[in-house]
């Protein structure tokens, strides 16, 4: 049988990071109250364009495998915060990378993007179609961000992360998974202001309203990923006892110890990344797969699950048996550009911009929205 193993890991953090201090400064709100509510202590924010997170990330996975572009048949992006809609990012990824042989598309499940892109990815190459695979996980959560809204702006930040996927013949890559999606929920986590409808409503793209319904998010994000959990082990025949490591999204610490309790998966098996990136959307769980890797917390040949949830509401959980290699093949020298702003800087520039649309954004949200539903 045709397996998708790993060959490739990257990640991409801006340098710049947002602290609780700093939301402080502009939110009512303090240290305390987000730890305690999230976990969340740092997020990043990037100053540069969220595809050029994705190509560092992609050129680091891509020399970690010891392949050049040339050699990826297959780009998938996904993103929920593209930079473009039309051409995708995907190409912009293909284009510099030097992937001239590649197909290359977009795939928006929010923050479940990259774990619906690593079943597509592996999927295609089980299937013959193609050999090898990148697949990417990134967001620009930042520019989208409703920074007057404390419910939304302490939990996101920005990030990427990038996976080489190659065909196998030994049991590795993903060897169980669960997709599923709570469509009757979508819009307790709505971001007003990202599509089309929102112009004819005289809202400038980008000037957002977050529509989010924490205690909903909260029940419904830890039934979903915890269902799916027991099932793909059901499915792939294990028990928790089996499983090397838990790597879940990180979108809220209270989610990740429910989710964790009802897995049977115990505190020390569970990897953290909350505390320092808060949610990253399709970016949360592949760099926190690739830190874990990279710190030796997954063994060579153990098996990871990966449970996740998004907008939409999308959920997903994948049971992943780790190759024997934990180092990369080749040196990479890729790097972002230098930053000279703090995040904070880079945040209130964000915020003196859309205060430049507020006379939209305020008779944006005086108007009743259930009638202008895309439902």
């Amino acid at each position: 049988m045709t397996h998708a193993a790993i060959v490739g890991w990257g990640k991409c953090l801006p340098p710049s990071i947002l602290t609780n201090h700093d939301l402080s400064t502009f939110l009512p709100t303090d240290d305390e109250w987000i730890t305690t509510r999230t976990g969340m202590k740092e997020r990043r924010i990037s100053h540069v364009p969220g595809i050029e997170l994705a190509i560092t990330a992609a050129r680091r996975a891509i020399a970690c495998a010891g392949m050049s572009g040339k050699d990826i048949e297959l780009i998938i992006y996904g993103s929920c915060s593209n930079d473009e809609t039309v051409p995708n990012s995907a190409s912009g990824v293909q284009q510099r990378i030097g992937a001239t042989q590649a197909a290359a598309f977009d795939v928006n499940t929010a923050c479940t993007s990259f774990m619906y892109g690593l079943t597509i990815g592996s999927s295609m190459i089980k299937s013959g179609i193609v050999k090898n695979a990148l697949v990417i996980g990134v967001e620009l959560i930042s520019q989208y961000m409703d920074w007057d809204n404390r419910n939304v702006a302490v939990l996101f930040g920005d990030g990427a992360a990038a996976m080489v996927l190659q065909v196998a013949e030994q049991e590795t890559g993903v060897i169980a998974e669960k997709l599923h999606c709570y469509a009757d929920s979508r819009q307790i986590l709505r971001v007003r202001g990202m599509g089309t409808m929102y112009a004819n409503l005289g809202v400038q793209y980008g000037q957002t309203s977050w529509d989010f319904d924490g205690q909903e998010i909260f029940r419904k994000a830890v039934q979903g990923m915890s269902e799916a959990s027991l099932d793909v082990m059901r499915r792939a025949g294990v028990t928790m006892d089996d499983i090397a490591l838990v790597v879940p999204h990180q979108a809220n610490l209270r989610i990740i110890d429910s989710v964790a309790k009802r897995a049977g998966a115990g505190p020390d098996k569970v990897y953290l990344t909350v505390q320092k990136y808060g949610n990253m959307s399709s970016a949360t769980a592949p760099v926190a797969l690739v830190e874990a890797v990279e710190e030796g917390r997954v063994p060579p040949g153990g098996l990871v699950l990966m449970p996740a949830f998004g907008g939409g509401l999308t959920l997903s959980a994948h049971l992943i048996r780790w190759g024997q290699r934990m180092t990369a093949l080749q040196p990479c020298d890729a790097e972002l550009p230098p930053c000279t702003k703090t995040a904070l800087e880079l945040v209130n520039e964000i915020r003196a911009q859309r205060k430049l649309g507020q006379a939209d954004a305020i008779r944006f949200n005086t108007l009743s929205f259930s009638e202008n539903r895309a439902d």
